[in-house]
């Protein structure tokens, strides 16, 4: 398919957008004059979103973890399973409910991160320093008026920026911190954030993360019989990280719309410590990495019932990575990964309880270096969403995902097209109680990454794209009773079934910049999805606030009932999951208490005891004291990681850290 072809196709989907946009401009155009008197109605546009609540950590939740990355703070939402190859600058990948890395959209300020090579979006790059906001989607984000891409996961991860609030007299924030613990963990940062006028926001943010890596670890293992094999302790070598992230952006408001123009940069040179085999403790990986994109959103209301909103973005991955070690090949390879995406929404309001709208989005991804490949993806979204009197609230939509590929190696690469819908409902049938009934369905649809196709020692050049299909019927009250000692009580519970078809599944192999890829057939789901949370206010200004969360998850293999494995858990998957997070306030002191608990689950397809991983679990505990004079507000940070100093793995072979400590002071003015 040549360019010819891709221009044609946007100018269709451009034309399609054009004619509720004209519509509507015809139908207001005597109605001009009080367009500007209705700017207050665009504000409320809000009224369906949240069909499907999300997960959230904001504000002083997220400064009360004992989080440094986004992959830190994830752990604590239900139905997530982190693979962390240890220490400060280990790989940290997410997945939601089994659905594999892949099929999780990770959004930065509203446009999704992408990696056509591998599809793993390394979340211990992010820092929470600057983010103001998590949130966690099962299925996708309530809210029609997105980007078609959006449609197209299934779970999504949205991580916001800290949006500059000034006082009427105040012109300037700055902010810098420091940050210093085990295994020589050093990390300064800056945050300014300037008022060049009273609608326009500039901000910047930098840090520096540098650590040897090194911690004790015990090594000890048992035969099936009970047999003592290994024990022993030793010192994690090759893990080390000298990181630099760099952020900056600007933010506009009008009366009737909003802008933002973002840009960021990290650069890393780390160590890839692998896995403890064979009585090997050191490895000769280096991995050196240069991540750059800028983006822009552009959001405008042309009419009180009619709103676009433009986004676009251009990316640039550069990834050295060496492999020194003796007993295996030596690699020293360069990937260059480019990404250029530009999308156009528009939401019409027919009535003012149903709402539509149109959006097209288009990516190109090339990789080089190594094997020239480019990659042409057009998505086209029509959604609507329906409310009745504040009980019953509907979205429904339909993606289309059309996908050329180009190889310069080959000319048989067929052209993939897919539809997938998804129906999203809410009831609420109590107006005094806030109980409220949920359910969706939805098919996701994602295509093999390059490393899956062309570039791991097993790749498949004819992999066939995976296909989700999600069912999930849920439960949730809320009790508010505003500053009553009991405040606030939420409870809630999902029930889900995901089937997927020709799963394509990554190992590490050996180097952990690579990875095998298998393909599993067709993987059944079930699982359950719960969470309580209490906030109980006190005389004395105490606050004490309780959240628990607990998933239970069976994914099994049901491909061929001759393989050895079929109906066997899938690798990594533990039956049960939770944790429990308590945090006590008084005045300008912050006590916080988490824990974490992984179960029982097995590292290779087949469920046999040589493959048994042992549960796991985690104390953590964090102290923090705020000091005010007068506009200098000085917040001083212990933390205490593994409190219990537990020795545990959450992929096999790579050793987790000890009992460690971070202290930080943070100075804002």
């Amino acid at each position: 398919m040549g360019i010819c072809k891709h221009v044609l196709l946007s100018i269709a989907v451009v034309c399609m957008s054009l004619i509720p946009m004209v519509e509507a401009m015809a139908q207001e155009q005597l109605d001009s004059i009080s367009v500007h008197t209705l700017n207050e109605v665009v504000v409320t546009a809000n009224r369906f979103t949240e069909v499907i609540p999300s997960q959230k950590l904001t504000g002083k939740e997220l400064e009360g973890l004992n989080s440094l990355s986004v992959a830190d703070a994830l752990r604590y939402f239900s139905g997530v399973q982190l693979k962390d190859y240890g220490g400060v600058g280990g790989i940290k990948t997410v997945n939601i409910r089994s659905m594999g890395s892949e099929q999780m959209g990770v959004f930065y300020n509203g446009i999704q991160l992408g990696n056509a090579q591998n599809g793993q979006v390394d979340l211990g790059k992010f820092s929470l320093e600057n983010i103001e906001e998590i949130s966690l989607y099962n299925g996708q984000r309530s809210d029609i008026f997105q980007t078609a891409r959006e449609f197209g996961t299934a779970g999504s991860i949205y991580l916001t920026t800290r949006r500059p609030r000034f006082k009427a007299d105040e012109k300037a924030h700055l902010k810098a911190g420091l940050k210093v613990g085990s295994f020589d963990f050093l990390n300064p940062s800056i945050l300014c954030e300037y008022k060049l006028t009273d609608d326009i926001y500039a901000t910047f943010n930098a840090e520096w993360i540098n650590s040897s890596g090194k911690y004790e670890f015990r090594y000890r293992r048992v035969t099936p019989s009970g047999e003592l094999a290994y024990d022993t302790t030793a010192v994690r070598e090759n893990g080390d990280i000298d990181a630099v992230r760099i952020e900056g952006g600007v933010q506009g408001y009008m009366p009737r719309g909003k802008w933002k123009a973002y840009m960021y940069h990290y650069t890393s040179e780390r160590g890839i410590p692998g896995a403890i085999v064979n009585n090997v403790w050191h490895r000769g990986e280096r991995l050196w990495d240069r991540n750059s994109f800028a983006q822009a959103m552009f959001e405008y209301d042309i009419t009180p019932r009619l709103s676009t909103k433009v986004h676009a973005k251009y990316a640039f991955d550069y990834t050295h990575y060496v492999n020194n070690d003796d007993k295996l090949i030596a690699v020293d390879n360069i990937y260059k990964q480019r990404e250029v995406y530009a999308s156009w929404a528009n939401k019409y309001t027919i009535l003012h309880n149903w709402d539509v709208s149109l959006a097209y989005d288009y990516q190109w991804n090339q990789l080089s270096e190594y094997r020239d490949v480019e990659r042409n993806t057009h998505w086209v979204s029509l959604a609507t969403a329906y409310a009745l009197d504040d009980c019953f609230k509907v979205q429904a939509s339909a993606l289309a995902t059309i996908v050329d590929e180009e190889d310069r190696a080959r000319d048989d690469v067929p052209d993939k097209f897919k539809v997938t819908p998804a129906v999203f409902l809410s009831y609420k049938p109590f107006d005094r109680a806030d109980l409220v009934l949920r359910a969706f369905y939805k098919q996701s649809y994602r295509m093999p990454t390059f490393n899956d196709l062309y570039y791991t020692d097993m790749g498949n050049a004819y992999l066939k794209p995976e296909l989700a299909t999600q069912y999930n019927v849920g439960v949730l009250y809320d009790l508010d009773r505003n500053d009553k000692l009991f405040s606030f009580f939420r409870i809630g519970a999902d029930v889900y079934y995901n089937k997927v078809t020709d799963k394509i599944v990554a190992y590490p192999k050996g180097q952990q910049f690579r990875w095998t890829m298998l393909n599993l057939g067709v993987v059944d789901i079930r699982g359950i999805d719960a969470q309580a949370m209490a906030v109980f206010r006190f005389p004395y200004h105490i606050e004490l606030t309780t959240k628990l969360q607990y998933s239970y998850q069976e994914a099994i293999d049901i491909t061929n009932p001759h393989d050895t494995y079929y109906r066997h858990q899938i690798p990594y998957v533990p039956w049960h999951s939770g944790s429990a997070v308590v945090m006590l306030g008084w005045r300008d002191w912050t006590l916080n208490y988490s824990f974490i608990y992984v179960g029982e689950r097995y590292n290779q397809q087949e469920n046999i005891i040589y493959n048994y991983t042992q549960p796991w679990y985690t104390n953590d505990v964090s102290l923090i004291k705020v000091f005010r004079l007068k506009n200098v507000v000085l917040k001083a940070t212990l933390e205490v990681n593994n409190l219990l100093d537990q020795d545990y793995d959450v992929i096999l072979n790579y050793p987790m850290p000890k009992r460690n400590y971070r202290v930080g002071v943070t100075i804002e003015i």
